[in-house]
């Protein structure tokens, strides 16, 4: 609290050379980058830091297998060299781990294109990561006797990365690091609306605990609100080539399925990708992919039912898992960036939309 209090005494009525509005992941980073080479930085969150996408993900840090099926093998590079990146400079917090993928009849790759995919993607990611191999179901059965092997044509397994911490104080640490090198940073503090001025913007904010208004000055706004990129664009006036949509996706959070620190890989009989990841004495299972056009979600039965029915039906499981077998649930969106005007209606569409990151800047004229 004296940190909060702290910051909001440098905002009020103080002058910055950046305002960052939102503290996910892209918000919280830049604030440490810039803050890091000398900038006067304040972040602000109209509610906690890292508090919604960024505490809903999957934890994985890889560097876009499935992105070879769109061939944006530009997009994977980056990933990878991301992903290496981030392996090297938090080795505590992010660590390698394999991904077995089972490749059934659902599957759109017959196993031996799959191997290709994954030789391909351990060169394009500089062979940092452990070699890549084709499973027959046999072998499959062997490692993870877990899976039903029963319609597997047989399997690959690669190496990526997961966030062994919890993702929103992994993103919180970000925040702390821009705190320590002088960022002024406060959460449940919003942005009502700012105008511009010769030397930049005049922000005025709310405190949300009190509910007291004030201004600050900022040469530049950076706009990082994740899903609520637009809305808040749409209050500040600039006009963006971009826009947002949402992607829904869910975990069920389970008792630990298997031993074994690896995620298991899987295609739904929708043909698209779902994971059982590790965590700790639990295993969490998703995500899924489903368009939505509100930014607040939830898990609805038809989701939990769904998702343990593929799950119940590629695992050999004693019992197979039922409502009451989940623990907790986690439900959020991927805000994905398309192009105004551009089409993106059709399911085709939206399954091969891009992850890519846009970034806009809009100058005074």
């Amino acid at each position: 609290m004296e940190l909060r209090k702290a910051a909001l005494e440098r905002m009020e009525g103080g002058s910055f050379d950046v305002l960052i509005v939102g503290g996910g992941i892209n918000g919280a980073v830049s604030a440490a980058v810039l803050a890091g080479r000398g900038a006067n930085v304040a972040l602000i969150d109209r509610g906690d830091f890292g508090g919604f996408t960024s505490q809903t993900s999957s934890n994985l840090v890889w560097g876009g297998f499935k992105y070879l099926e769109s061939y944006e093998f530009f997009l994977v590079r980056k990933l990878c060299v991301s992903r290496n990146r981030l392996i090297k400079a938090y080795p505590d917090n992010i660590k390698p781990i394999g991904f077995l993928a089972t490749l059934d009849k659902t599957s759109p790759f017959p196993p031996w294109l799959a191997a290709l995919g994954s030789l391909a993607y351990w060169a394009i990611g500089s062979f940092r990561t452990h070699w890549p191999r084709l499973l027959r179901p046999k072998k499959i059965e062997a490692v993870e006797p877990i899976i039903n092997t029963t319609n597997a044509r047989g399997g690959i397994e690669y190496y990526d990365a997961y966030l062994t911490d919890n993702d929103s104080r992994f993103v919180f640490g970000f925040v702390r690091s821009a705190m320590d090198v002088g960022a002024a940073a406060a959460n449940y503090v919003e942005l009502l609306g700012a105008e511009r001025t010769r030397m930049g913007w005049r922000a005025t904010l709310r405190d949300g605990e009190n509910g007291r208004d004030f201004t600050c000055n900022a040469r530049v706004i950076i706009n990082a609100a994740g899903p609520f990129v637009d809305a808040l664009n749409e209050d500040l006036g600039p006009q963006t080539d971009h826009r947002i949509v949402y992607s829904k996706g869910i975990h069920l959070v389970v008792p630990q399925l298997t031993k074994n620190e690896r995620v298991l890989a899987f295609f739904d009989d929708t043909q698209r990708l779902f994971y059982v990841i590790p965590m700790g004495r639990r295993s969490v299972i998703g995500t899924t992919d489903t368009r939505v056009d509100n930014p607040y979600t939830a898990v609805t039965d038809e989701d939990r039912d769904f998702l343990l029915g593929q799950i119940n039906a590629r695992l050999d499981l004693d019992v197979p898992l039922a409502p009451a077998d989940v623990i907790a649930e986690r439900s959020g969106v991927r805000p994905l960036v398309v192009k105004r005007g551009g089409s993106d209606q059709t399911e085709v569409d939206w399954t091969k939309l891009s992850r890519k990151h846009e970034v806009e800047v809009d100058r005074p004229r």
